[in-house]
């Protein structure tokens, strides 16, 4: 089993002292399952090439209790162990590269963060997928990725393509990086892992993925298969992965010539701190996502009832992990979590005192917008609704934006403030309401604020 990692440039020679192994010697570790060698084979002037080199123990491989226990002893003849990058390569990575790995450099810590030219080459990297399935996983990390295949047997043409790819991995970043991308990214590719995995996986996870695998758009496939399609685990993982103080993507634009600023905590805090000033005995949270409302109403009001509701199943896995499961018990008393449709008739969202749909309405067709006011404002109808909605007109002083660009792929719609405000008096007058308006974000004289807020009251 081999990795190789190459740095290019005139100061090359870096890496050893960033894996910490002397070029000059060939440095050994005893692993649980075999050996560990790193080497420096001769390389061209500016480039240095470490090659870490697994030699795999059957008999250890076999005798070992993580072996026992994931039924290694069935295939103890005949397995590809030995030659297949898979979790042995990142637990060697793991105790051949802890430093590395974990960010430390004593004789020079200045490198730690210094961004190299790598080029990473990993022989025998299962992708039955072959390049697509490998773009998928690096390419969004910034990666270029060469793959080369081969027959199964050149003898029996029939078989096919071996699952099995020679893989180069080429980037211009961080070894520390590097070395946390290929020991998550290489078990899930490998799909068995040599040991049992339990909680303190997690935390590995966490761990190694906390600068990159939130915003990685295989997230969720990643984790599933890092964890060993274990779905406590995984929700678990996940709901870690997105805490309460991120916000989407999308609402952390940066306006021209401004410090970039985050909309959606400035809505959460404002509705917060409006819901509060309320002092209702009950709240609704309609669209609540992955609960980040509902966090802040928990954690900043003692509001006796809170409720929250939403059409997608997995958010709501993920708030019941953040907000009642991990707490242990801490909020169940007063929060409900439901999930159903805001264009239909439901009786669970009657007699609440407070509503709050923040950034919802714009993710609906038009035509049920008719639907929600009806749900809304006559069906649940309660004394108090909160609709917040990004102003469209505001797009244009985001950095990177084009002209009539939406700001979530998800959005059917953005309003002007006064196309807002004209829908808002329609549906007030129509179900008995008063409403009055105020601006969220820092207010542009001519086109106005990020986002805007409505505030119907009877």
């Amino acid at each position: 089993m081999l990795l190789s990692i190459t740095n290019t440039g005139p100061d090359a020679s870096e890496l050893g002292y960033l894996l910490h192994k002397n070029p000059a010697n060939v440095n050994t570790t005893p692993l649980a399952f075999g050996e560990a060698s790193v080497f420096y084979p001769d390389t061209p002037e500016n480039e240095c090439t470490a090659v870490l080199l697994i030699e795999v123990d059957p008999i250890a491989l076999v005798r070992s209790k993580g072996a026992r226990q994931a039924g290694w002893a069935l295939g103890q003849y005949v397995n590809d162990r030995p030659f297949v990058a898979s979790s042995f390569l990142s637990t060697a990575i793991s105790r051949v590269y802890g430093t590395a790995l974990n960010g430390t450099c004593q004789k020079r810590p200045e490198l730690v963060d210094k961004e190299l030219d790598l080029t990473t080459r990993i022989p025998a990297l299962p992708a039955p997928g072959g390049q697509q399935q490998l773009e998928r996983i690096f390419a969004p990390l910034g990666y270029d990725i060469a793959c080369q295949s081969a027959e199964l047997d050149p003898n029996f043409p029939d078989w096919g393509e071996s699952p099995y790819r020679d893989v180069t991995l080429r980037r211009k970043t961080t070894l520390q990086s590097l070395l946390q991308h290929l020991f998550v990214l290489i078990p899930i590719l490998d799909r068995q892992k040599h040991y049992w995995v339990g909680d303190e996986e997690i935390e590995k996870l966490l761990a190694k993925g906390k600068d990159w695998l939130q915003d990685h758009p295989e997230r969720d496939w990643i984790v599933t298969r890092y964890l060993k399609f274990q779905r406590g685990l995984t929700r678990e993982a996940l709901a870690r992965l997105a805490p309460e103080s991120e916000i989407e993507e999308e609402e952390t634009t940066e306006p021209t010539g401004e410090k970039k600023i985050s909309l959606h905590s400035i809505r959460l805090d404002r509705v917060t701190e409006l819901v509060k000033s309320l002092t209702p005995a009950s709240v609704l949270d309609l669209g609540c996502g992955e609960g980040k409302l509902l966090y802040r109403l928990l954690k900043k009001t003692s509001i006796p009832q809170i409720t929250g509701m939403d059409v997608d199943s997995r958010s709501l896995e993920i708030a019941q992990e953040r907000l009642i499961t991990r707490p242990r018990g801490k909020y169940d008393k007063r929060l409900t979590l439901i999930q159903g449709s805001l264009i239909y008739r439901d009786i669970r969202l009657s007699g609440h005192n407070v509503a709050t749909l923040v950034e919802v309405i714009e993710h609906l067709d038009s035509p049920r917008l008719d639907a929600l006011s009806r749900v809304v404002f006559e069906c649940a109808r309660p004394q108090h609704i909160i609709i917040t909605t990004p102003n469209i007109e505001h797009n244009i002083l985001f950095d990177g934006m084009k002209p009539g660009q939406l700001r979530h792929r998800d959005h059917r719609f953005e309003w002007t403030r006064a196309e807002f405000q004209e829908w808002s008096h329609k549906v007030a007058e129509t179900h008995g309401y008063q409403v009055t308006f105020e601006p969220l974000g820092e207010e542009d004289p001519t086109h106005g604020a990020p986002s805007q807020l409505a505030h119907f009251s009877r």
